[in-house]
């Protein structure tokens, strides 16, 4: 009978252990927000002999620790995960892809209107792309922070350690030093309807580059308009060779029709001026031609579009670049058809069709589906 109580007695014990546990978990579960995307994406480029299957998932997780504290990580599959700083896309034939975990810092909002955050983390920059469903994502580990007065705000950061020597489409700049640092300040303002952005990078012994933008939206009758214009520099520490980009736009609608038009041009001795094509200092409106990266070069963009239903939208696009004497490309046009088909505010699709041909080169026959879940 004796050892029948005891028995009893760390039954309870045990089972209150396990409520006790239970009740703090599901506690810690209600602060924790989950969001991500997952993507899907064949080409079909012909003549080529390229992988055509490309797969992404990635999962961002924000915890609350208290009022002032949130721990935020981010997880992604996707080729090069057996290299900690490489956060390409799965490009090998339909293998089992790793998980990675690439982001893991500290958010501090004590301080009115301003965000401090610690750890390795997405590097929030016109040079950089700090999100893609699909593609690379620039990561480093430091401090960045940005507090706002009024319609202004200010952003300032450092990174000990980022993934610039495999991530993005400037990856020669750091050929053989990997872990480069980076040191960025920007400010954001809002003038009588117009924004204006002031942006400024430095990597020791790689670059320093700055870039000034702005965009402003308005109606003219039925018609919304919004425009776009932007300059970039930079310039390398162990070259005189100087790198910039400009480039503006316009975007129209109206009804069910809208169209764009951009066209950007850089310098005759070089065209990288971040450190991916599709960061925000590039030009790399639609599909496979990009000015970024290229000297001496100009691109035209331009595109129509009709929203056809609720959740269909067809487009014609088009691309062009002309490249000049000391360029290091050759000219190129490329036109294809789109169709997006959005079936949910949270899954949505596109296919498309067209033609690239570049000078010297038999002309390809592209395709694309592209498929998104997020959540």
């Amino acid at each position: 009978m004796k050892t029948l109580k005891l028995s009893l007695i760390a039954a309870i014990a045990a089972s209150g252990i396990s409520v006790a546990n239970a009740q703090d978990l599901a506690s810690a579960i209600k602060n924790v927000e989950v969001s991500g995307t997952v993507v899907y994406r064949y080409n079909d480029y012909e003549p080529s002999t390229s992988t055509t299957n490309y797969y992404k998932l990635a999962t961002s997780l924000k915890s609350k620790i208290n009022n002032d504290v949130t721990f935020n990580s981010r997880f992604i599959a996707g080729d090069g995960t057996t290299d900690p700083i490489s956060l390409n896309t799965s490009t090998s034939a339909d293998k089992n892809i790793d998980i990675q975990l690439t982001e893991v810092n500290f958010t501090y909002t004590g301080l009115a209107n301003t965000a401090i955050t610690l750890g390795k983390q997405a590097i929030s920059s016109p040079f950089t792309i700090t999100r893609s469903s699909i593609g690379d994502e620039q990561v480093g580990t430091g401090i960045a922070a940005t507090t706002s007065i009024g319609d202004t705000t200010f952003t300032a950061a450092y990174f000990n350690q980022t993934n610039f020597a495999t991530s993005g489409n400037a990856t020669s700049l750091y050929a053989g030093n990997e872990g480069a640092d980076l040191i960025h300040v920007g400010v954001k303002t809002s003038i009588a309807g117009v924004n204006l952005d002031a942006h400024y990078a430095d990597s020791v012994d790689i670059f320093d580059a700055y870039t000034l933008g702005l965009n402003t939206s308005g109606n003219i009758s039925d018609v919304k308009l919004s425009a776009f214009a932007r300059y970039s520099e930079l310039d390398l520490d162990d070259s005189d060779k100087k790198n910039s980009l400009w480039k503006v736009g316009v975007k129209a609608s109206t009804g069910i029709y809208g169209a764009f038009l951009a066209y950007g041009q850089t310098h005759k001795d070089g065209g990288v001026v971040g450190l991916d094509d599709g960061a925000d200092v590039g030009f790399d409106e639609h599909w496979r031609v990009t000015l970024t990266g290229i000297s001496d070069a100009s691109t035209v963009y331009a595109s129509i579009n009709a929203q056809v239903t609720e959740k269909l939208n067809l487009a014609l696009k088009y691309s062009d670049l002309d490249a000049g004497d000391n360029s290091s490309s050759v000219d190129q046009t490329e036109t294809y058809l789109q169709a997006s088909y959005k079936m949910s505010s949270n899954f949505k699709g596109y296919l498309r069709f067209g033609e690239l041909d570049k000078d010297g080169s038999e002309t390809a026959t592209i395709g694309r589906l592209n498929i998104q879940y997020s959540f």
